[in-house]
């Protein structure tokens, strides 16, 4: 199991509301891509670490918006794996041609979806 479903699954163990396990996810896939916008070092291994747990959750995502189970409007169901894949073409950007001002979007996007599904948008 890869280290982004094992805090999945950690996290999920410790909250009661599916919603609030992917907010949780969310913010701290957004802490990590903070902490090395905020002191970076250029292209490092914990960048490369921070990229790698975001795009194995949004990779989580995308497969569920892609599952024939999924509750979720088709409208829905798309707009994650549109934004799923633009997470996806930003984290190739960046590992290919690192610069710190490249989290911002990835960080935003993180962000605001924890708090819509957090109930704080």
């Amino acid at each position: 199991m890869s280290n982004a479903a094992q805090a999945y699954a950690r996290t999920a163990q410790t909250s009661s509301s599916p919603r609030e396990i992917e907010a949780q996810a969310l913010l701290k896939a957004a802490r990590q891509l903070q902490e090395i916008q905020s002191n970076w070092n250029g292209p490092d291994k914990a960048m490369h670490n921070a990229l790698l747990f975001n795009r194995r959750l949004w990779s989580i995502f995308m497969s569920a918006a892609d599952s024939n189970d999924n509750q979720q409007s088709l409208e829905v169901r798309q707009n994650i794996t549109n934004i799923g894949v633009f997470v996806m073409k930003q984290t190739v950007d960046m590992q290919m041609n690192p610069d710190p001002s490249k989290l911002k979007s990835l960080i935003d996007i993180n962000c605001n979806l924890a708090a819509g599904l957090s109930g704080r948008a």
